[in-house]
């Protein structure tokens, strides 16, 4: 069984805990800084009739309006071998011949037709073609199981060590549990982290025909490697 950690914290005070190097990649989805909590409405939204977010009752969401610093990217670059970085077009990065673009397959002019991924790896451009849907999201920026399939599968190599700095609705959770690949996923908001982890144990349950091991809900104080 691939080992999982789920933690709730700061992933600037998290990511100071581990050695250079120390994960062969990191796939994150961080703040683009265009404030999406306000435009996209999750399952509960709609289920209270509001097609978007109501900003003066979700004032503590609105963690999308600020876009990391320096420090932030610093610190994702040293403690791994390599990186993708969705939202790329937003930050300062590198050129890089390998970007991906998310082609969403959806044609509503309120909402973005695809997105894009900066990589730190020297591969052809590439194209993922997939309807996210409605459906029932947890997060805003959810994005599907099958685009973390799909990354890992083509950037993942067995026995990497897979992070993720800004965890969100626990996607890529699923896709490495499905895969094997061992990760540590970080969620500063609680809501988020407490959905997140319910979703994927519901899935890892799903999944065997036994009784699953606890989700690892770790502290950023808890750690060990």
């Amino acid at each position: 069984m691939p080992d999982i950690k789920m933690i709730h914290g700061d992933c600037m005070e998290i990511m100071k805990q581990y050695p250079d190097k120390y994960f062969q990649l990191a796939c994150v989805d961080p703040p683009y800084g265009i404030d999406v909590g306000s435009m996209a409405p999750t399952k509960n939204d709609r289920k209270n009739g509001r097609n978007q977010f109501n900003k003066s009752e979700n004032t503590s969401k609105e963690w999308d309006s600020i876009l990391p610093d320096s420090l932030y990217f610093s610190e994702l670059f040293r403690v791994s071998n390599n990186q993708i970085i969705w939202g790329g077009n937003y930050f300062n990065l590198p050129p890089s011949r390998g970007i991906i673009c998310w082609d969403k397959q959806q044609y509503m002019p309120s909402f973005s037709q695809w997105e894009m991924a900066w990589t730190s790896f020297d591969y052809p451009a590439s194209l993922f073609k997939y309807n996210n849907g409605t459906g029932d999201k947890i997060h805003p920026t959810q994005k599907p199981v099958a685009l973390y399939k799909w990354l890992l599968s083509r950037y993942a190599k067995p026995g990497d060590r897979i992070l993720d700095t800004h965890g969100g609705s626990g996607s890529i959770c699923i896709a490495c549990h499905d895969l094997g690949y061992d990760l540590t996923w970080m969620e500063l908001d609680k809501d988020y982290y407490d959905a997140a982890c319910e979703r994927y144990k519901m899935h890892a349950s799903q999944a065997q025909l036994f009784e699953p091991e606890p989700v690892k809900k770790i502290i950023e104080h808890d750690l060990d490697f």
